[in-house]
């Protein structure tokens, strides 16, 4: 850790009796950097997010931004904004009153209060909203008003907490693009938790990997993606087929992986320790098997058990000589994907974008 990063989380930790919330997780975020907490629940990242806000008080570890430690002050004056999963407005005032609220807290003069309220409803495109109650709006534009809200008095930094999990789809999406566009707009740095990867993967620089209190990857989505460092990130971050191995010949970061059928897929790169021959996990992403005939002279043969037609692709189910299952997105070929349920087949990839974890 240095001391220069705009935001240091330094081994924090949060216990509730014996479960251990947050587990010595230590980060640091740059100015203006948009950082997803990414993980199924329970897995450390809204406690780690309220502990930034100063609702919760941590068990160990250091928070610093610019270089100061923001422990010891209450959570009104660390100058954080957030907005939650809920959208906490107050009802009996209207959007302009809500978002002037924080604002009158701290003793602002009006004709700043005014100017601002107006800055902050062109910013999430209600201009015209200033005197709706916030009952009719609908629910994205009350998630809007708590953004504009949580912005008004210009904070360092911006907790989201889950902003978006109230929401359809298709509504999700288009805040989704609001809130990159505000990011870019307006340069806040942001901290944001949700349990979708998906939406991770829209709106992120960065990526943390939760999983049981501890930050188990970071890094950008593609990172993330396509370098997956455990078995509990490859099967996180999209989806991902697992095949039981056997490992030999290992060799500086790569070795054979041999499967029940005595198949061998030779020289797949490593993650683990691992000094020589055992037992091991091979994964491969659906998206990157392709089907060949029986009769082709290599690869892993299966048989085809289900074939779904997706529009531009198609799911396609295979199975082992051993009894294990695989997906495969398959693109279409002139409109067709020509393999039928019942089928035997070969099946090949690029070890490039497999990893046998050890």
């Amino acid at each position: 850790m240095t001391d220069s990063a705009f935001l240091s989380i330094r081994n924090l930790g949060k216990s509730f009796g014996k479960i251990r919330a947050i587990d010595d997780v230590s980060l640091e975020v740059p100015r203006g950097e948009f950082l997803t907490f990414l993980g199924p629940s329970g897995s450390g990242k809204s406690t780690t997010l309220y502990t930034l806000a100063g609702f919760l008080e941590p068990d160990k570890g250091d928070i610093l931004l610019d270089g100061h430690s923001i422990l010891s002050r209450p959570s009104h004056k660390r100058n954080i904004g957030m907005v939650f999963q809920r959208y906490t407005l107050f009802m009996h005032l209207s959007v302009g009153e809500n978002i002037a609220f924080p604002l009158r807290v701290r003793r602002r003069p009006a004709k700043e209060i005014a100017a601002r309220v107006d800055e902050m409803l062109a910013l999430v495109r209600l201009e015209g909203f200033r005197d709706r109650m916030p009952a009719a709006l609908s629910g994205g534009q009350q998630q809007r008003v708590a953004l504009a809200r949580a912005l008004s008095y210009d904070p360092p930094i911006l907790l989201m907490d889950e902003p978006l999990s109230a929401l359809d789809k298709k509504l999700r999406e288009e805040i989704q693009t609001e809130i990159k566009r505000v990011h870019r707009q307006t340069g806040v740095t942001i901290l944001y938790v949700t349990h979708d990867q998906e939406e991770a993967l829209r709106l992120s620089d960065r990526i943390a990997l939760f999983n049981h209190g501890q930050i188990e990857q970071i890094g950008s989505g593609a990172q993330l993606y396509s370098d997956p460092l455990t078995r509990f990130s490859a099967a996180f971050m999209g989806n991902s087929n697992f095949l039981q191995t056997r490992t030999e010949n290992m060799r500086a970061g790569y070795a054979d992986a041999r499967f029940a059928d005595g198949t061998l897929i030779a020289q797949v790169p490593v993650h683990g320790r691992a000094d020589g021959p055992g037992e091991g996990v091979l994964m491969v992403r659906p998206e990157n098997i392709r089907i060949e005939p029986a009769t082709a002279p290599s690869g892993l043969p299966a048989t085809i058990t289900d074939v779904t037609f997706l529009g531009d692709c198609q799911l396609i189910s295979a199975r082992t000589s051993w009894g294990e299952d695989l997906s495969i997105r398959a693109p279409l070929r002139n409109g067709v994907q020509n393999v039928a349920s019942g089928e035997t087949v070969r099946l090949k990839w690029d070890n490039a974008g497999s990893y046998l974890f050890v």
